[in-house]
């Protein structure tokens, strides 16, 4: 299956897109520390039913690194004016951690151009910092790390390989999963002037930018309405926590599974389960 990869102007910012397939538009949405490479495993095969977009977010790849607009709601107006702009009135969205945030938002922001969502490995955000306990605390010590002005900047600056490295040894349960090439592609694009910072920001408008709209959106009974898949991998931080009832509390129509012998980084860890998943979902 070929992939075509092309740039657009939208919102403000050049975005950068991986697109297969032909059908029915499909959105994958990438985490930290990665970029639209984290899906290379699965493009192929949802690209048989669908037409497949994975756009490098704000900040990160090869897509503009702004000082700003790192507020959910603004990074879901972006790929929101990607999908415009390639003429989808309506979308599916799967997205994986910082990108099921974006995906989030999208679906709330935009239930008429966000018809199905799914989340990988993540619990929405207003629920984790509800969560935090010494357990919660233990696992995601790295967002209160990378909320920090300068310092993460500083210190992961110096051997960016390395930090991210820790990250891809702790959170994987198939270790061998990530290999070394997208090992490389990841530090590649984190070494870019502007990356570290604008990874790093992801995080910063965590709290309290996202959080207070969170909030505001809990409190005045704001949901997901459209039907919602949750994926998590059994072997890491979600597959400690009650995901699904986690889920039922902020949208509609939740369904969704651990994957076995799986942590963090599931379309690299088990592709061919998340594949399966999806499709059920997306073609019910």
């Amino acid at each position: 299956m070929n992939r075509l990869e092309s740039m657009a102007t939208v919102n403000g910012i050049r975005m950068h897109y991986l697109t297969a397939g032909d059908g029915p538009p499909l959105f994958l949405l990438h985490g930290w520390p990665q970029t639209s490479h984290c899906w290379h495993k699965v493009i192929g095969s949802l690209a048989e039913t669908h037409t497949v977009i994975a756009p490098d977010l704000r900040g990160y790849g090869r897509t503009d690194k702004p000082k700003g607009g790192y507020d959910k709601r603004t990074m879901a107006a972006d790929v929101a004016a990607l999908a415009g702009h390639l003429g989808f009135a309506r979308t599916a969205v799967a997205g994986h951690d910082r990108g099921g945030r974006v995906a989030h938002r999208w679906a709330l922001d935009r239930p008429d151009q966000v018809e199905r969502l799914a989340v990988l490995d993540i619990a929405p955000t207003r629920a984790m910092w509800q969560r935090l306990d010494t357990g919660v605390a233990k696992a995601c010590w790295h967002w209160l790390f990378h909320l920090q002005p300068d310092l993460p900047e500083l210190l992961a600056g110096q051997n960016i390989a390395a930090y991210l490295g820790y990250f891809f040894e702790r959170w994987t349960y198939q270790r061998h999963a990530l290999d070394a090439n997208a090992v490389t592609e990841y530090v590649r694009a984190f070494s870019q002037p502007g990356a570290l910072r604008a990874g790093f920001d992801d995080y910063r408008a965590s709290f309290p930018d996202d959080a207070e709209l969170d909030d505001a959106d809990y409190e005045a009974g704001k949901r997901v309405t459209q039907p919602l898949l949750a994926l998590w991998g059994a072997n890491g931080l979600l597959g400690t926590l009650p995901a699904l009832e986690i889920w039922q509390e902020y949208a509609d129509d939740v369904t969704g599974a651990a994957l076995a012998e799986c942590g963090h980084f599931l379309p690299e860890e088990q592709p061919d389960e998340v594949v399966a998943h999806l499709r059920k979902f997306l073609c019910p």
